[in-house]
């Protein structure tokens, strides 16, 4: 907890978030992975100090590949040293593997059928977001599901603060997230026992459209001279 408060402070453009996540929003968030059957592969990007990462790792069985991607130094240690390091030992034939890197940067191979992401998205500019969520579906699989959320009215509280130039970037960041969940299907769920309530979101990655075929040309047959 004071090392997360502490980085937090620190550098809250990339937390986002002076509390950790509760257990209600763990749960809301990593719902879909009781959903999946056979062997399972997933991916946590942003996962701070691991309230998502521990209910994970609590769901894990025999077979499942999970790799955890944390840009921060300070958090990755705390992460390795408290839950991955232990669990690698209870269980060692697991594939757990945490990575320390933006996730544009990480060394990862998809496809996922579960991605949970913690990034802080209103504190970044719009064009950061796209990236983060085009590498994101890309790795993610057909079908397979990405879960972010974010704070319960947080856009409509920063505004007044930001000035002009903030104001953009959270319509930008907004129109972003509308466009996902138009396009793959997006739920939202309010979760009001978190500090502060957040809104989780649950994309589906639809499946790619086929290429439309052009409209053939019919020569025309010009008459013999």
């Amino acid at each position: 907890m004071f090392r997360f408060v502490r980085e937090a402070f620190r550098d809250i453009r990339h937390t986002g978030s002076v509390w950790p996540s509760s257990p209600a929003l763990a749960k809301a968030m990593t719902r879909g992975l009781g959903d999946l059957r056979g062997k399972r592969r997933v991916l946590e990007v942003g996962p701070g100090t691991g309230p998502f990462t521990e209910r994970i790792l609590r769901g894990l069985r025999d077979g499942d590949h999970f790799d955890i991607v944390e840009l921060n130094p300070v958090f990755c240690r705390e992460l390795e040293r408290r839950l991955v390091a232990p669990y690698r030992k209870r269980k060692p034939r697991m594939m757990v593997a945490l990575h320390q890197a933006a996730i544009q940067e990480a060394p990862l191979e998809g496809p996922y059928d579960l991605i949970v992401c913690g990034l802080p998205f209103n504190n970044f500019p719009p064009t950061l977001v796209r990236s983060i969520f085009r590498r994101m579906m890309a790795l993610l699989r057909e079908g397979g599901e990405l879960a972010y959320f974010e704070y319960a009215g947080v856009r409509t509280i920063k505004a007044p603060l930001v000035g002009e130039r903030g104001r953009r970037q959270l319509k930008g960041v907004q129109y972003v997230g509308e466009s996902l969940r138009r396009r793959h299907r997006g739920k939202r769920e309010l979760v009001l026992s978190n500090i502060p309530p957040a809104v989780a979101t649950h994309l589906r990655k639809s499946e790619a459209t086929p290429a439309k075929r052009a409209p053939e040309t019919r020569k025309r047959r010009t008459a013999p001279a």
